[in-house]
């Protein structure tokens, strides 16, 4: 199973709007055949794993309940099944209504031996993408913040490139190729004009980029020059000017307005609708503290620098509109480790 889960992981990123699935059988004590879901999320990686091999009698490593319904392909519980598969072993249960059991009862039925819960919660938290989506019909959202030690991102007068090292800025661009989508808030995109792509580290699927602007009062030329080879989603209030963009190849996403801005809850569902189940969110501050204030992030990585920037600096997020503590946000430490001379340390959603 350990191998599974690590196949699976080859997945982040490049599989949505299904899961990154892994799959390893094995057949007299040696490993016959490996899988994972493949780029777009198909073929699925039982199919994967079972291609040009004779699995009679072996047994199934998965690392999600295998699908029992037909959608695009038939279903891997019958792919199983066919193949001849003695045994199945499964990590995690899959809560798709499609499936939320019928895979276990489609392999039984066939008089196969059927284990579960063999490391769920390593396989849960790899897939928890697909799983938010199912249950809390949004992404999952990780935080990005890169900041010097006192908490800012830019000096006074806007500079901000760079703050951190360049090691640290390429664990960025890796953490970008686990996540289906980079999100930026209008902000960032009138200051920096970025790119958002993933640079320098093979990549041959990149991530969505989406900007979440209610007016879309932007000047992206960076970012809109490639949107060919990495998609751009445009998340906007009705009646915004999303023309000119939507003929330059961009997606328009409409969604509700909050006060003077995008609805951050309706925009997350409106992603998860169009299949997105991860979200790398790097911007700005009133994006990321809307996003907090509607309960919206599941993890927060933080990048460190030591350096300081003082009061007049651009402080890494917006106003919360907190008053007492108990009210603000908690995220529980899961890593922390140098990366080249900055700081990183992730955290996890408080349970």
């Amino acid at each position: 199973m350990g191998q599974a889960l690590s196949l699976g992981r080859r997945g982040l990123g490049r599989v949505w709007p299904n899961p990154n699935v892994g799959c390893v059988i094995v057949q007299g004590g040696r490993v016959i055949g490996r899988g994972w879901t493949a780029d777009g999320g198909r073929p699925h990686a039982e199919t994967q794993a079972l291609h040009g091999i004779d699995a009679q009698g072996a047994t199934a490593y998965v690392t999600l309940e295998p699908c029992a319904h037909y959608g695009q392909t038939p279903p891997c519980a019958d792919a199983l099944a066919k193949a001849g598969v003695a045994r199945v072993v499964i990590a995690a249960p899959d809560p798709d209504p499609r499936v939320d059991g019928g895979g276990v009862a489609k392999l039984r039925a066939a008089g196969i031996t059927v284990e579960t819960g063999v490391r769920r919660a390593e396989a849960e938290r790899d897939m928890a993408g697909f799983l938010s989506c199912i249950t809390r019909n949004r992404p999952f959202v990780t935080l990005k913040l890169a900041a010097s030690f006192d908490g800012r991102i830019a000096t006074a007068t806007g500079e901000s490139q760079w703050i951190t090292g360049q090691q640290a800025r390429r664990h960025v661009h890796a953490m970008r190729m686990t996540h289906d989508a980079v999100l930026v808030g209008a902000g960032t995109v009138r200051a920096d004009d970025p790119t958002l792509t993933v640079r320098n580290l093979g990549a041959v699927r990149q991530p969505v980029r989406v900007v979440a602007s209610r007016k879309l009062k932007l000047d992206a030329p960076a970012m809109m020059a490639g949107v060919e080879a990495a998609p751009v989603w445009l998340c906007h209030a009705d009646g915004a000017p999303v023309h000119s963009f939507v003929d330059q190849g961009a997606v328009s996403v409409p969604c509700k307005t909050q006060g003077q801005q995008i609805d951050p809850v309706d925009m997350m569902t409106k992603l998860a609708d169009a299949g997105l189940t991860r979200v790398y969110c790097e911007g700005g501050g009133k994006l990321a503290a809307s996003l907090l204030n509607c309960d919206l992030v599941d993890e927060v990585v933080g990048y460190t620098a030591g350096l300081v920037i003082g009061a007049e600096g651009t402080p890494g997020l917006g106003a919360m509109g907190l008053e007492r503590l108990n009210a603000a946000p908690r995220f529980t430490l899961v890593d922390s480790r140098q990366i080249g001379a900055d700081l990183m340390h992730r955290w996890a959603r408080h349970a």
